[in-house]
């Protein structure tokens, strides 16, 4: 497993033509001037007509839970104190989508703020970033500003679970970033107990984008079931790795050419594991329907020729080591699920001890990690089956471990 800090340097590129990665720079941050000359000035635009543009181009959250901005908009009460939060607490350690953004497109990422907030009515702004070189990048943007009074930038402690939105709201409030229940809702009872419309970066930079072309610009990209552009953090036998943006509705074969029938594991670390990435392409609602939604946007294709279940069985004990420990299935089930995986990679295990773990585990969790963790491991179980036969019966299968997933230095 290869161990490393956040890089100093992300690679970010479209893939076809850019929408929130138009004219950035590699290794730099837009400046204020040189993002008004891409995207001018935030298009502030009323509650009804965000709302309704939403709605139009079926805007999802490009957070895991790929929830309708539009819906969670309408569900802000009219009038009285609220906030805006815009959760940059990337926990998922394979994914650099949103930490890219706040690099290199930090104006954009304030614009989608700005932009929610007016249309709220709010008068704060958070945004929540544990990697330092984010914070930098979003503080020096603030500071070239003059419409920007109205936002913070804190930064927050790092952590898969932690930077689950609910965890993030918890941790800001309290100091004690633990998710609450399914139901503490941030539109319901967020920061300092106001309702708090809260989203990860990556969306309000989508909004930003969508409040200045229209619906019907907007639309102009992707799909007609989902139109727009959404931003994949592709990891190892890729191309390139790093951070794309590609139209919706772009085949995850044209990401990963070559080698037909490859391991693929779609959507992260709470993803799926798949054989065979023939027919899926970039579509929330497409991936959801066939088992492999897209999740935190991590494509990753495991290096032929190298043990995967050998990296699956370390990131499961990492998955189970993420637990906040306050629901017995997460804090039980996950260690036990995370010792049938590493059981299976020393040529022993159970299959159907695993699936009645699982069954144990899923739904049953205060927040999702649970689910998620137990369709890394389960899917993984699944799709692995022959190299677990190998393991089986020879204690091993003779290739190096895979080593394409980044796990933070702390928490190895």
């Amino acid at each position: 497993m290869t161990v490393i800090d956040t890089p100093t340097t992300v690679p970010s590129r479209p893939f076809g033509a850019p929408r929130v990665l138009a004219g950035i720079s590699p290794d730099r941050a837009l400046t204020w001037t040189e993002h008004r000359a891409v995207h001018g000035v935030p298009a502030l635009r009323p509650r009804a007509w965000l709302t309704d543009a939403m709605r139009a181009v079926n805007l999802l959250g490009r957070g895991g839970a790929a929830f309708p901005v539009a819906v969670k908009l309408e569900a802000m009460p009219f009038g009285g104190p609220m906030t805006v939060l815009v959760n940059g607490s990337e926990g998922e350690p394979a994914s650099y989508k949103d930490r890219a953004l706040m690099t290199v497109a930090p104006h954009l990422v304030i614009d989608g703020a700005l932009v929610v907030a007016r249309a709220l009515g709010a008068t704060a702004v958070t945004v929540a970033v544990h990697d330092s070189r984010a914070h930098a990048s979003l503080a020096a943007a603030l500071d070239e500003r003059p419409d920007a009074d109205a936002i913070t930038v804190v930064h927050t402690r790092s952590g898969f679970v932690a930077g689950e939105i609910r965890a993030v709201v918890n941790g800001l409030n309290t100091g004690q970033a633990r998710p609450g229940g399914r139901r503490d809702l941030p539109h319901d009872h967020g920061l300092a107990g106001r309702p708090t419309f809260a989203s990860n970066v990556e969306t309000f930079a989508q909004v930003a984008v969508l409040a200045r072309l229209g619906a019907a610009g907007y639309a102009a990209a992707g799909t007609r079931d989902e139109p727009g552009t959404s931003l994949v953090t592709l990891v190892g036998d890729v191309i390139q790795a790093g951070v794309l943006e590609v139209a919706n509705g772009t085949r995850l074969d044209a990401l990963l050419p070559g080698r037909p029938g490859a391991l693929v594991l779609v959507g992260g670390f709470h993803g799926t594991w798949v054989r065979s990435t023939a027919g899926l392409t970039v579509d929330r609602a497409a991936l959801r329907a066939s088992g492999s939604p897209l999740g935190a946007g991590v494509i990753a294709r495991p290096h032929a020729d190298t043990c995967v279940l050998a990296e699956v069985a370390v990131v499961s004990q990492w998955l189970a080591d993420q637990s906040a420990g306050q629901c017995g299935p997460c804090f039980f089930g996950l260690p036990a699920l995370a010792d049938d995986v590493r059981a299976f990679a020393a040529g022993r295990g159970s299959e159907a001890q695993v699936v009645r773990r699982a069954g144990q585990v899923r739904g049953r969790g205060a927040c999702a990690h649970p689910d998620g963790a137990v369709q890394f491991m389960s899917s993984a179980i699944v799709a692995l089956a022959d190299d677990i036969a190998v393991h089986r019966a020879h204690g091993t299968c003779g290739r190096p471990p895979s080593t394409i997933f980044p796990l933070p230095r702390s928490e190895s």
